[in-house]
């Protein structure tokens, strides 16, 4: 247990020594680490966003079925019962014209005066229909369309279909960056600690002749590298967070409180672990990745 406090001691003396030595480079690469990594949080926290909202839309896409006027309560118990044997139904509710009338003032609030200059009732009784599978909803919509009791039929997949192509669009867009930026992370670090690496081949040479593990030699190394991947990682994290919380705020503040953001917590928490996580990832990479032609003697 001592000799493993006295090389973790060692290990970590190295690290401050290299970082502190070569303190611009590490600030360089930290610098790297933080803006990839924020552009890479950026991206992924959109993605999820739009996944998310695609999710509840979808949740909450509804059909409404017109039906015509002058249809007799047979005729439209008639319309229900097809309605109901319809595959993947979860909810059907009926709305006749008054329930329709009166549902349409409450909206109006208090323009609702101008209904008063209408003779008659002009809005039609109609059925609400929503689906366990959205996919059922537009083949479920073609049939009852042809229902010669129905007026007109109205849902939301198209916009669903749009959003998930944007969604879909974003989400390549993405992985093709986190590709991107990892690759230049990899690059930035590894020749960070290939500068510090260079300079004491030599010693590293030494130690191996007498009798020094590979591992011992290298674990300096990589500390260096997961250090500069987790505070450039860190920073990016607390940036985000930070904005995400404004940007939440500013949504509350406008009143767009009906766009379904995902809320700050625990999403925000797994995406800065997850950042941690790949920062330390690719320093450790990016450090295995320089020191490895150095271990052949």
């Amino acid at each position: 247990m001592t000799c493993m406090l006295n090389s973790f001691g060692y290990f970590l003396r190295e690290t401050a020594h290299s970082l502190i030595h070569n303190k611009f480079m590490a600030i360089a690469s930290v610098l790297t680490v933080t803006l990839s990594m924020f552009i890479l949080g950026v991206f992924l926290a959109v993605v999820l966003n739009m996944n998310h909202m695609a999710g509840y839309l979808e949740s909450q896409v509804e059909m409404s079925v017109y039906l015509k006027d002058g249809l007799t309560t047979e005729q439209v118990m008639g319309v229900g019962q097809r309605l109901k044997a319809l595959p993947d139904l979860s909810d059907l509710s009926f709305t006749n014209k008054d329930q329709a009338m009166e549902e349409f003032r409450e909206r109006l609030g208090d323009q609702a005066a101008i209904l008063d200059a209408v003779n008659g009732n002009p809005l039609p009784s109609s059925y609400r229909l929503s689906f366990s599978r959205p996919d059922s909803l537009k083949e479920a919509a073609a049939q009852v369309s042809q229902y010669a009791e129905v007026e007109s039929v109205q849902y939301g997949q198209d916009i669903i279909e749009q959003l998930y192509k944007v969604s879909q669009a974003i989400r390549v867009s993405g992985i093709i960056l986190i590709v991107f930026l990892a690759g230049a992370e990899l690059f930035i670090i590894s020749n960070t600690i290939r500068l510090t690496v260079f300079a004491r081949r030599r010693e590293i040479q030494i130690m191996k002749y007498v009798g020094a593990t590979n591992g011992f030699i290298r674990w300096p190394f990589l500390f260096e590298g997961m250090i500069i991947g987790l505070v450039g990682s860190g920073i990016a994290s607390a940036v985000l967070w930070e904005l995400y919380k404004v940007m939440l705020n500013e949504a509350a503040a406008a009143g767009l409180l009906f766009i379904p953001f995902i809320g700050i917590y625990p999403f925000m928490l797994h995406v800065t672990l997850l950042l941690l996580g790949a920062g330390i990832l690719i320093g450790m990479l990016g450090s295995a990745i320089s020191i490895r032609k150095y271990m052949k003697v």
